[in-house]
């Protein structure tokens, strides 16, 4: 290995990290549905791991195609700046549409009470809510419903690595197809491997927490914040 293959893995290394650290995009999506949803952490790490493969490898078939079509970096750059915002929009729109339903299942978290009657003839009502005294029994059922990881996975399709095609582009130009290989799976790694670390690191955090009664906003909660990560996209360019 050559130190110029090496100071290129050690770059993608270090460029996959701070990309994926400092795009929450990348990881409070899935912190949130796996709270929301009451998912368990292997559930989600693993929903996490398929996304990020899904968010390289889009990236990583724009790049092969360029590179064997001969296409020039600015209009790979170009092609990989639509797919972003187009991505970023679908998300906000995702976002917002999980937020109105969110609210409106709120509302429906509404306590009431529920009359008894016992063998002696005796009648007491108590107080109830589903929101609160059901919610692991409601969210099970609702785990189900593929919707959401699909959903979720779509969208990290669509999604861009901006930095990997670049990476992808200098060890091709010069013929170095196993230090492409090498970089590219680098990279890819780094990226799949921050994002669970991350979702673990905040997901253990989150168990120290507690939510009581404001269990019905989570949905909500939810949609809030993938149109936030959408908008952060667009405008910051997370």
């Amino acid at each position: 290995m050559t130190n110029e293959l090496v100071m290129l893995v050690g770059g993608a290394a270090s460029i996959a990290f701070i990309h994926t650290l400092l795009g929450p995009d990348h990881y409070l999506p899935f912190i949130a549905v796996a709270k929301a949803r009451g998912w368990s952490l292997p559930r989600t790490l693993g929903i996490t791991a398929i996304c990020g493969i899904g968010h390289s490898m889009g990236s990583i078939i724009l790049g092969l195609v360029g590179v064997y079509a001969g296409k020039a970096l600015a209009d790979l750059e170009m092609i990989e700046a639509m797919r972003g915002d187009a991505a970023a929009w679908v998300l906000v729109a995702f976002g917002l549409v999980y937020f109105v339903w969110g609210i409106k299942r709120s509302q429906n978290h509404k306590s009431h009470s529920h009359l008894h009657s016992h063998g002696d003839g005796t009648f007491h009502s108590h107080i109830h809510n589903h929101a609160a005294s059901h919610v692991h029994i409601h969210e099970a059922k609702e785990g189900v419903n593929l919707f959401m990881p699909w959903g979720l996975f779509i969208i990290f399709v669509r999604g861009p690595c901006e930095p990997l095609i670049p990476l992808m582009m200098i060890p091709a130009a010069q013929g170095q197809w196993v230090g492409m290989v090498m970089t590219v799976g680098v990279f890819t790694l780094i990226t799949i491997g921050t994002m669970t670390a991350v979702v673990v690191a905040a997901m253990l955090g989150l168990r120290s927490f507690s939510f009581t009664g404001f269990e019905k906003y989570s949905h909500a909660f939810v949609g809030g914040t993938l149109s936030l990560c959408g908008i952060g996209m667009i405008t910051l360019g997370l």
